[in-house]
């Protein structure tokens, strides 16, 4: 058995939440509706199995923005052992690519595996495909019409979250419409660097990553923007010394040009950056309440609204160098730490679905409702 991310399947006796229901995605059907893809060990979840293995099937469920809920999910992609955490991206054409790391007929723990699909599911490039044999953790954007597949590989024991371990680099695949292989790029090769995520623009990925720290119990947030048109990566910068393990996302803002990344600090506090496609930040929200790991960012127009660990949903207004915490409003849910994703309902209306223990949990926010944000939420600042 290679020492992939399977090491981190060497769990304490705690339950990890991630062993029922473990990434979640979003992708039109093409007619005003809403495809919701997730990853969960059946539906309610169970959990690990007898012999403590993890049993994720993806999921996927249709929403309309005319309708309340999600319809009922169904299986989507199912195997033995686990395939999880899901991760979406649809390209300017209306395909889909769906990717996860697989346990399932591997040499290897795992294997980071995708498919391609229409805006209807309808097959391009089914799964399975491999992306890398022993990869794992990736995440997926579309930049224009191609596909980036950013993912980790490899694990070394020792170190990180509850001394499970960490990946050994960062690597990532370009692949056309068809989901044909274009190019690989490593980005950071034969590190203690992983737990990639990716934001796409029509021209560039902005990508993100953790770097272990020897001694420490916090990680090094670095990032870099690819442009896939050339294959060219931007230098390696660090955006935080001192990062909570796993808690940052980020996300692309078509208004204004930039990538928006919120993250928490080892401190517990909040912040976040606006980061153009040279990799430079221009804009910088230093504290604000602590974001939740693995919860998405939605983007409508010139605002950004993302889940806070004290359970309420934040408002960040945004112009091309500032960023402003304006307001909030609590949730009527508890925020899961496995995925949690924003769908647009209207201007003023978003759905919220995130993943729990017990299943998938909706909310619904009126973004009219916002209460003005505080001294307190801008950690004293008036």
């Amino acid at each position: 058995m290679a020492a992939t991310k399977g090491a981190s399947r060497a769990r304490p006796v705690a339950v990890d939440p991630r062993s029922y229901m473990h990434g979640i995605g979003a992708a039109s059907d093409g007619h005003g509706n809403i495809w919701v893809f997730f990853s969960s060990s059946g539906l309610p979840p169970r959990g690990p199995g007898r012999d403590r293995n993890w049993t994720h099937d993806v999921y996927v469920a249709r929403w309309s923005p005319l309708q309340r809920n999600l319809e009922t999910p169904r299986i989507f992609i199912s195997r033995p052992e686990a395939q999880e955490p899901v991760s979406i991206a649809q390209n300017d054409t209306g395909r889909v690519i769906v990717s996860f790391e697989d346990g399932w007929n591997t040499p290897n723990e795992v294997n980071q595996r995708y498919g391609v699909y229409t805006s209807e599911l309808e097959a391009v490039k089914p799964y399975p495909v491999d992306v890398k044999s022993g990869g794992h953790s990736g995440h997926v954007a579309a930049v224009g019409s191609r596909f980036v597949v950013f993912y980790s590989d490899d694990w070394i024991d020792g170190g990180g979250v509850d001394n499970l371990g960490t990946g050994n680099g960062v690597y990532l695949k370009t692949y056309d419409a068809d989901g044909t292989l274009l190019k690989s790029v490593d980005v950071a090769p034969r590190v203690r660097e992983w737990w990639p995520m990716i934001a796409g623009s029509p021209t560039h990925a902005l990508l993100t990553w953790q770097q272990f720290v020897p001694g420490a119990t916090y990680a090094r947030l670095k990032s870099a923007v690819f442009n896939p048109e050339d294959g060219s990566l931007t230098e390696a910068r660090v955006l935080a010394p001192s990062l909570r393990y796993y808690t940052y996302s980020a996300e692309y803002v078509p208004a204004l040009d930039r990538f928006l990344v919120i993250a928490t600090g080892f401190d517990g506090k909040g912040f976040a950056q606006l980061i153009d496609e040279t990799g430079a930040t221009t804009a910088t929200l230093a504290c604000m309440p602590a974001s939740v790991r693995e919860s998405s960012i939605t983007v409508v127009g010139d605002h950004a609204f993302a889940p806070s660990q004290d359970g309420r949903l934040l408002d960040l207004k945004l112009g091309p160098s500032s960023i402003e915490l304006v307001g909030s409003q609590r949730s009527p849910v508890k925020w899961g730490e496995t995925g949690s994703i924003g769908l647009v309902r209207s201007p003023t209306a978003l759905h919220w679905v995130t993943l729990t223990q017990q299943g998938p949990k909706e909310a619904e926010f009126d973004l009219k409702a916002m209460r003005p944000a505080t001294a307190a939420d801008r950690c004293g600042r008036s």
